[in-house]
């Protein structure tokens, strides 16, 4: 692919490594995740449609993105709920994916596929636990499908924001020398902050998940795609 040039003129690091975010980038979500929240709530006695459950729903929605024991830490407060409520998120999460509700976005596979024939090297991650991960890739057919899969317990815990998962998908696979050799994809602001905040030379934000242009511009994309499959074309510019 050829290298980049950036506004003073100068060759920019052309991409070695591109990370990839999962549900709402490559993976549909189609409301999962906040079924599985309601779920989670529901554990901990908080009624759907109550004002509390709205609020805390709107926060879920904020927060798309992050390591989702964190989400609920900042929730609940308690830790000792906290892991009640993840361990009913999860619980749900995963009926609903051996229930048939999972599937790729369309393009995504393709995609990925594309970018290793090119020569770069392709991360999964995900704001899930690892089992849950793991589900959703077995799923899909998708295991072996990228170099790498990485979630926030991979990577020391914080997750998204935090640049962690893009720093860790670099060192653990050593395809990168530079950080702006980086290309971080994703659907939400927060994947936008963990790619800005680690450094990466494209950020890029699609329009297939929680959140739009706006947010993602707002949280450091250099670029917005309608989707993931049109991440090829970008990277080979």
């Amino acid at each position: 692919m050829a290298d980049q040039t950036s506004a003073t003129g100068a060759a920019a690091p052309r991409t070695r490594l591109v990370v990839l975010d999962m549900a709402g980038t490559t993976v549909a979500d189609d409301g999962l995740v906040e079924r599985s929240f309601d779920a989670a709530a529901a554990e901990l006695g908080v009624v759907t449609g109550t004002e509390r459950h709205q609020q805390m729903l709107g926060y879920v929605r904020d927060t798309m993105g992050e390591s989702k024991i964190s989400v609920f830490r900042a929730l609940f407060g308690d830790e000792e709920q906290a892991q009640r409520a993840n361990r009913a998120f999860e619980a749900a999460y995963h009926d609903l994916v051996e229930q048939g509700h999972c599937a790729p976005l369309p393009g995504a596979e393709t995609a990925i596929r594309e970018l290793r024939a090119a020569g770069l090297t392709v991360v999964l991650t995900t704001g899930f636990s690892g089992p849950t991960q793991q589900r959703i890739l077995d799923a899909l057919g998708w295991q072996g499908l990228a170099d790498l899969v990485l979630c926030p317990a991979d990577a020391g815990g914080r997750g998204r924001p935090y640049p962690d998962l893009a720093l860790a998908a670099l060192l653990r696979t050593g395809a990168a020398d530079d950080v702006r050799e980086l290309a971080v994809v994703g659907d939400t602001g927060y994947d936008m902050r963990c790619g800005a905040s680690a450094g990466a030379g494209v950020v890029a934000g699609v329009l297939t998940g929680a959140h739009g242009a706006e947010r993602l511009r707002a949280d450091g994309a250099t670029a917005v795609l309608a989707s993931v499959a049109e991440l090829p074309v970008l990277l080979s510019r």
